[in-house]
């Protein structure tokens, strides 16, 4: 492989763009310093068998693994389509099918993920990424780093994942099961719809409450014209209770997604004007773990995440004062110390 001179150096690990010499085809190869896995060996290991055990269109791949004496090396395939809503936001036409065929890829991923034992306990929008630029390119699931594998001798529950996509039964602490993605998916699904999250408070306190009661409106007028069948969808995924919320299964089975439900009108002016309104604040209010800075760098296209997210709370950063075409170093403080350089070209949106 030929690295190509942009590094993403963080505290355990290096992310580099690659060429393979054979193909000259564009890959991402995320460096270990085998120092790094003192101690973490099981999380690393986790990773990596549950990357191995994948292979679907929908899910960003682990494409080959090598070792050095000093570093342990994987190959990951590379997606350059951006973040989900920032294509949203983009387009000028956007409509609840659109949406429901968003929905319909990362269920049939996720199906295929908990058929094969593997629960990814952090989908949110940010982990969904376009595999190219194309106008009708598919939509990729990324960032394993919070991955399990059930069955393998431990009950899952850890309290992991992203404030505001969690399962309420995830906040309890209560021993959980796969049945939290499909949560997460009720809760994408929602700010798909309507541009904002379905549980916001300054308070992580207050707004950990709400998810715990699994409080949520269908707030006027934003979804006056939405489908009764879009809610009744969501209603099905964002259930409280985990026997009684909908399995990826019967969601792909339902007529929002597998009929005619889904609305043809366009709700593009509203929604991508609620998701600048309320993602966009959050990105430089709560700002960035290494994953969202990479998003940002939309020319360079590198569509994979540095590190997994750590515990339920995002870094925070400072926004840099880069423009197009400069060159500059990016440094990110407490609680882990990263650092961006020889980057040439930066997009900030």
């Amino acid at each position: 492989y030929l690295i190509i001179t942009l590094s993403f150096m963080g505290a355990f690990s290096e992310v580099v763009l690659a060429e393979e010499k054979r193909t000259q085809r564009l890959v991402a190869i995320k460096c270990i310093p085998k120092k790094a896995l003192e101690g973490k060996e099981n999380n690393i290991e986790n990773e990596i068998a549950v990357l191995h055990r994948i292979k679907h269109p929908n899910i960003v791949s682990l494409e080959d693994i090598f070792e050095s004496t000093s570093h342990l090396y994987l190959v990951m395939q590379l997606v350059s389509g951006g973040e989900l809503f920032d294509r949203i936001v983009e387009k000028g036409f956007y409509t609840e099918r659109d949406a429901s065929q968003l929905i319909h890829q990362i269920l049939d991923a996720v199906k295929y993920l908990h058929d094969m034992g593997i629960v990814h306990r952090d989908l949110k929008p940010e982990n969904l990424l376009y595999y190219s630029m194309d106008e009708d390119s598919k939509i990729m699931i990324s960032d394993f780093g919070l991955s399990k594998i059930e069955g393998t001798g431990s009950v899952m529950s850890t309290a992991c994942g992203t404030p505001g996509y969690v399962a309420p039964e995830v906040l309890a602490q209560k021993p959980y099961s796969k049945a939290v993605d499909c949560w997460s998916i009720g809760v994408i699904s929602y700010i798909l719809l309507c541009g904002y999250p379905p549980f916001y408070d300054e308070n992580d306190a207050k707004l950990f409450e709400q998810i715990l009661k699994a409080e949520y409106e269908f707030d006027s007028p934003y979804w006056d014209d939405i489908s009764d069948s879009a809610k009744d969808f969501i209603c099905h995924l964002m259930e409280k209770d985990p026997l009684k919320r909908y399995t990826c299964e019967q969601a792909l089975q339902h007529p929002w997604i597998c009929g005619d439900t889904a609305l043809d009108k366009n709700i593009h002016e509203s929604v991508s004007a609620q998701i600048k309104k309320n993602f966009a604040k959050s990105k430089w209010k709560q700002a960035f773990n290494a994953t969202a800075v990479v998003r940002h760098m939309r020319k360079l296209q590198l569509g994979t995440s540095l590190e997994g997210p750590m515990a339920l709370y995002p870094w925070s950063a400072q926004r840099p004062s880069a423009q197009s075409g400069q060159e500059c170093r990016i440094v990110i403080r407490p609680p882990e110390y990263i650092h961006i350089e020889h980057v040439t070209v930066i997009v900030w949106v």
